[in-house]
């Protein structure tokens, strides 16, 4: 899908960053200046490296030492920004038609029609931006996006400018573009729950350089992600399989081989994967197995790794048994009488109201995963 080795210097910021990524949602997470955005302007041609490479389905579109670069116009990459960016004296369908338009007609793959159900516009085109609502100007910009007939999406923080509602409903539409049209996307985000819905891939930036990379349940865990945010800025990202619903109480029962992870309503089908995403100040630790507490959320592991400062507060790493990491929030006092070193055995304990069902994809939930399996909850 993509190729992407470029440094580029725009005053004392110097972006020098490498990876690739196939198929499905790559996503480009860090904090404000980090360098997503001026990544995102080198593979749309709006900035120009100094030097590298970056090619896309196979296309070179930037080799310095060949003295290749393609111009913006021609690279068949659609982009949509944190504000939709609409033709305000345009109605809606205009607004398409003019993605269509940049396409030309000989390379216009994706269908209109297809594109305004999927997006639920069809009772919009008539109407200009300033009577939209955010989420429907984003759900425009999107498919104006679409009927360009990319080669490649890039999206730069599309729902930074939404409420959570909002944000729910084009993460869903994001979901379905990404399934129904299989056009590659290049997801720009510092939001963790953004991230773990969408990507298959992440590439971590901070100042300028590429500081880890992989899939996102291996990414988002190890200490060194968010190196330097504060503690409510940490989280981590579990995968799991959905194993059923215990109906007679609402809970959602996902396997992950350290143990049960119990989420609050459906989550969807039976044999499904979700990922998780879990705040490490939701996470106590515990050096054996507790018993009789209303923890449901207890996962084996051992201590990967402990960061400190000269502050009373530690963030203990966990590698949990199968694969996946937790990062926990714990005070330095805490660390020391419990005796937590590297390669300590440890249970991590999460409880079930803080994990936030929304942040699951909705599609298909409750589908197949009706059974009561008898376990102890």
């Amino acid at each position: 899908m993509i190729r992407f080795n470029a440094t580029i210097a725009l005053g004392a910021f110097q972006l020098d960053a490498a990876f690739e990524g196939d198929a499905g949602v790559v996503a480009l997470f860090g904090r404000s200046g980090a360098g997503k955005s001026v990544t995102i302007a080198l593979i749309a041609g709006l900035l120009r490296p100094d030097r590298g490479t970056i090619v896309v389905d196979g296309r070179v579109l930037v080799d310095t030492e060949k003295s290749i670069f393609v111009p913006k116009h021609m690279r068949r990459i659609g982009v949509v920004y944190q504000d939709a960016r609409l033709f305000p004296h345009l109605t809606v369908r205009q607004n398409l038609m003019f993605g269509r338009w940049f396409a030309g007609k000989a390379e216009q793959e994706v269908d209109f029609g297809a594109v305004v159900e999927t997006l639920g516009i069809g009772h919009l085109l008539s109407r200009r931006p300033g009577r939209l609502s955010g989420g429907e100007r984003q759900r425009v910009a999107i498919g104006r996006a679409l009927l360009s007939s990319p080669r490649l999406l890039l999206m730069d923080e599309p729902l930074a400018a939404l409420d959570d509602a909002r944000k729910r409903e084009v993460l869903s539409l994001i979901e379905r573009l990404r399934d129904a049209f299989k056009v590659p996307i290049v997801y720009v985000s510092h939001a963790v729950d953004e991230v773990a819905r969408l990507a298959s891939r992440v590439v971590v930036l901070d100042g300028g350089r590429v500081v880890a990379i992989g899939p996102v349940d291996e990414v988002f865990g190890p200490s060194k992600v968010h190196a330097g945010e504060d503690r409510f800025g940490r989280s981590s990202v579990l995968t799991g399989r959905i194993a059923g619903m215990r109906g007679r109480y609402g809970l959602t029962e996902i396997e992950h081989p350290s143990g049960a992870i119990w989420l609050a309503g459906p989550a969807g089908p039976v044999g499904r994967e979700v990922h998780i995403v879990v705040r490490a100040t939701d996470v106590t630790l515990a050096i054996t197995r507790p018993q009789d507490i209303s923890v449901r959320t207890i996962l084996a592991g051992t201590v990967g790794g402990i960061e400190t400062d000269n502050g009373p507060l530690a963030a203990v790493t966990v590698d949990l048994k199968g694969h996946g990491h937790l990062v926990a929030m714990a005070t330095r006092m805490a660390v020391d009488e419990l005796a937590l070193t590297r390669g300590t055995p440890v249970f991590a304990l999460i409880k079930t109201v803080a994990l936030d069902e929304r942040s699951m994809s909705p599609s298909g939930a409750g589908a197949g995963g009706a059974r009561d399996n008898g376990k102890r909850g």
